[in-house]
């Protein structure tokens, strides 16, 4: 069975960039996209998602707060955050989003698709966040 994606981010051209990258992936299948936060949840739920690709930085004017966000995260959907900063306030808003990686945008070529194997596999249930 594939692993269910979900693109988070606000920018049409990350969204496509991230599709371009996972589209010759027959283990990978993106389920839909969201450009805000309330919204992404709402897919979470109906779409079960298994990873969430989340921009942190989404311009949102109803943005909800981190904590009621990871609150309301589905269980099967671990979130792996992605942002253009990697300094210490940024991993900390990853973490409080319930994010179990980040990765800056620049390496996404490189990390992505290790990443969204590395936290959907069976094994990676049981792991902590690997925000360093």
């Amino acid at each position: 069975m594939p692993i269910r994606v979900l693109l988070a981010d606000d920018s049409e051209l990350v969204r496509r960039a991230i599709r371009q990258l996972l589209a010759d992936r027959p283990e990978i299948t993106v389920v839909g996209e969201s450009t805000d936060f309330a919204h992404t949840l709402q897919l979470c739920k109906d779409l079960r998602a298994n990873v969430v690709i989340l921009d942190l930085h989404m311009s949102d004017g109803n943005r909800i707060s981190a904590r009621e966000f990871k609150s309301q995260l589905p269980t099967e959907s671990r979130v792996l955050a992605i942002s253009v900063w990697n300094d210490a306030e940024t991993k900390a808003l990853a973490e409080g989003y319930g994010a179990v990686k980040l990765l800056d945008k620049v390496s996404l070529g490189t990390h992505l698709i290790p990443s969204i194997l590395e936290i959907a596999s069976p094994s990676g249930e049981n792991h902590g966040t690997d925000i360093q």
